[in-house]
């Protein structure tokens, strides 16, 4: 691929300044997470001889290897802390690849709140997907109890995670640290392999408090629920470790006795790096998203020897498809061009798409779309129906799908681009990138018109001053949240990333996907033509 790009120019130069500040900003929000219940709370943790989440994270992986984090950014702009007290992630663990969760005691005793458990049902859902091996990192003082309305209910499929993991033959594993009561006591009670560390874990149904109110009986930690009770008397813990460093050296030897094979294809045993800097990727996106990029720029920087053999490339040129290596790895893309997506843009996506389906290829979306167009032209042109059949293709492949939203992600556009709502493998978002039904203006202006009518049928003078205001209000609401921050921290993506990273990132998540088998759509439902 050739570049067009020119970084001393001053366009480059002040899209690079404006993403470096961002990528800084992303470094502020990031340590809100880093920083668990903050500094009181950690050096307490440390003064009971007790390690952090990320500390244990750090001694279970290979030395080294990368950790990918989920979901750093979870419950941003809520009441609850961000990062919704637990930490999840892929890891390699003994050379293999696995989901790794880990309660933050730091934060209310590891305590599950709403966004812990969604957080926590993601990251099911990843390890499901990609047939990887779980291992939860527990010290946990159960439900946060003035949030119990919110997790009790839909909290009971974390236990049913664990068990149908387990009969897909996807083993998990306990290390449990501390306090894992109440509810969470089913995690090592139906986990495949459970170590506790001695005189450190404490597991049962209910602490000696709620055994006294309920049965009168009088009991304490370690014999109702003590680490080395529950290895010698109950049998729940396989494995007593003398302290949490050798419970996380259990954690490994377990691990490395699971006799553990990738199902999917393996890459390629040699591949070029990109031929282009990838911190070039810092002055691609304008300041303003309504100014449209090439995206065959972010492609030649992240693909395998910028090498790409785009499909279609003088028909729908809105949008850029084509065939590349990643990390090895073969991938299918597509990438929004100059924003709108009109039909001959829809059907080729439809055709592509289907085409990697049959060469079992996933498949990376890279969001830049204000949508589908609209018009008088384009609705008697077919729009709809072409839409749906790029939605059709979408929602019926089986190859992997991974999504990275770089600019913006408006409307329809989202779904055709294999937005949240369509499961993808995994999802991220530049910082700067937004999603939403449409743009600020846009959406204001459509209220303002649809109340302007309304007050014309009824034959009243239309409040001009309040019309003005009532813009400027939802232009900031809808500006507010259609911020990647505001979006992660739903839920609706992995994680907000730094641009330089993106390569690494997808390399990390292909190889992840291909511990399950790669196996594109067999057939697909009815396309209206």
């Amino acid at each position: 691929m050739k570049t067009a790009i020119d970084p001393m120019s001053p366009a480059f130069e002040e899209n690079r300044a404006a993403m470096l500040e961002r990528v800084a900003d992303l470094a502020e929000q990031h340590a809100k997470a880093l920083a668990g219940g903050g500094s009181r709370y950690v050096e307490r943790h440390h003064r009971r001889g007790k390690l952090t989440a990320r500390e244990r994270i750090e001694l279970l992986l290979d030395p080294d290897s990368p950790f990918l984090e989920l979901g750093a950014l979870a419950g941003w702009g809520t009441d609850f802390a961000v990062g919704g007290s637990i930490v999840t992630g892929i890891g390699v663990v003994e050379g293999v690849e696995c989901m790794i969760v880990a309660n933050d005691p730091t934060v209310k005793g590891g305590s599950s709140n709403p966004v812990t458990v969604k957080k926590g049902f993601r990251a099911a859902q990843i390890a499901a997907e990609n047939r990887l091996p779980t291992i939860n990192l527990v010290e946990s003082g159960g439900a946060d109890l003035p949030t119990q309305k919110d997790i009790f209910i839909p909290g009971g499929k974390s236990f049913r995670n664990l068990t149908e993991a387990s009969a897909d033959r996807r083993p998990t594993i306990a290390l449990v640290f501390g306090n894992s009561t109440a509810g969470g006591a089913y995690i090592p009670g139906m986990s495949d392999y459970v170590v506790m560390v001695k005189e450190g874990a404490k597991v049962f149904l209910g602490g000696p408090p709620l055994v006294k109110m309920a049965t009168g009986e009088e009991s304490d930690d370690e014999s109702l629920g003590g680490a080395e009770m529950h290895a010698r008397q109950s049998g729940l813990a396989d494995y007593l470790a003398v302290d949490e460093r050798d419970a996380i050296r259990l954690g490994r030897q377990i691990v490395r006795r699971l006799n553990w094979r990738k199902h999917g294809p393996a890459p390629a045993g040699d591949y070029a790096e990109p031929l282009y800097d990838p911190d070039e990727l810092l002055g691609i996106v304008p300041t303003d998203l309504k100014i449209p990029f090439d995206p065959r720029e972010v492609i030649a920087r992240i693909v395998d020897g910028s090498e790409f053999d785009e499909f279609k490339p003088l028909y729908g040129p809105s949008l850029v498809t084509g065939f590349a290596q990643l990390h090895g790895y073969p991938v299918g893309i597509l990438a929004n061009a100059q924003g709108v997506l009109f039909s001959a843009e829809a059907q080729k996506a439809a055709q592509f798409i289907q085409l990697a389906n049959q060469v079992d290829t996933p498949l990376l979306f890279l969001h830049n779309t204000t949508g589908y167009m609209v018009g008088a032209e384009y609705e008697q042109g077919g729009i709809i129906k072409h839409g749906a059949q790029m939605i059709n293709a979408v929602s019926n492949s089986h190859v992997p799908h991974i999504s990275v939203v770089l600019g913006a992600s408006y409307g329809a556009g989202n779904y055709g681009m294999s937005g949240r709502a369509y499961d993808p493998r995994f999802m991220f978002s530049w910082t700067g990138a937004k999603s939403a039904v449409m743009g600020p203006a846009q959406l204001a202006g459509v209220i303002s018109i649809v109340a302007r009518q309304a007050a014309e049928a009824k034959g009243q003078p239309y409040d001009e001053e309040g019309d003005a205001q009532m813009r400027a209000f939802v232009e900031q609401q809808i500006e507010n949240e259609s911020l990647a921050y505001f979006t992660s921290g739903l839920g609706y993506d992995d994680g907000v990333i730094d641009p330089r990273d993106t390569r690494t990132i997808l390399g990390v998540c292909l190889s992840a996907i291909h511990n399950a088998p790669v196996e594109g759509a067999r057939g697909y439902g009815v396309f209206r033509l």
